[in-house]
């Protein structure tokens, strides 16, 4: 798989890279409750610009990316200082309050996201093969602390399994998330021209609270 995502970045091809906001960021992140200041966790985060909107809210960002060309597109995006360090494998990059971690998301351990306090899915699940999202589901939970808050956002179409993005029903979320998450679906948008629709969902980590 790392290959095949690192070459889609070095050929451009990468349609599911929305120029703007996600206008269901903009619409349900604030009904979360997520605490000021609190440390939002995004996997696969690529270059999105949700992150500058958490960011610009008062959120310190910890983003994961596989592609070093994603990172470095993000970063290009907005002047300002930039300070590179290593961490526990990883290559990581630092603009203002946002983190980039350049590596596989599934090497992050719970001791690098230890100030985790929420989280954001755009496209994350989205962009993983069906045998891989259950892994992705488990290794999230185990890094978010229970009470912790996240927006997910889930897509359907009919392209069978080609992606990613990748077709995952709404059953589908339930069945990943729901073992460790309490888990609302917020909205089902209607489908757009090419027959894609979203799913936006409310989660929160299960457990006694520390």
């Amino acid at each position: 798989m790392e290959n095949s995502w690192r070459q889609r970045w070095q050929e451009g091809r990468i349609g599911f890279h929305l120029e703007e906001t996600h206008p269901a960021l903009l619409k349900y992140w604030p009904t979360l409750g997520v605490p000021s200041g609190a440390k939002v966790l995004v996997p696969l985060c690529g270059k999105s610009l949700d992150m500058r909107w958490l960011a610009d809210q008062g959120h310190p960002v910890l983003g994961i990316e596989l592609a070093p060309e994603a990172i470095e597109q993000f970063l290009a995006q907005r002047s300002g200082g930039i300070s590179r360090y290593t961490q526990a494998g990883f290559d990581v990059s630092r603009q203002g309050n946002i983190e980039l971690w350049c590596g596989d998301f599934f090497h992050l351990h719970i001791q690098q996201a230890a100030e985790v306090g929420a989280f954001y899915d755009r496209a994350s699940l989205i962009a993983l093969p069906p045998a891989t999202r259950e892994r992705y589901a488990f290794h999230l939970a185990q890094l978010i602390p229970p009470g912790a808050k996240g927006l997910l956002v889930g897509l359907t179409h009919g392209d069978g399994e080609a992606g990613p993005p990748f077709s995952v029903p709404d059953e589908e979320i339930e069945r990943l998330m729901a073992p460790n998450f309490r888990i609302e679906r917020l909205a089902h948008l209607p489908a757009d021209a090419r027959g894609r629709s979203e799913s936006i969902w409310a989660l929160e980590r299960r457990g006694p609270r520390v």
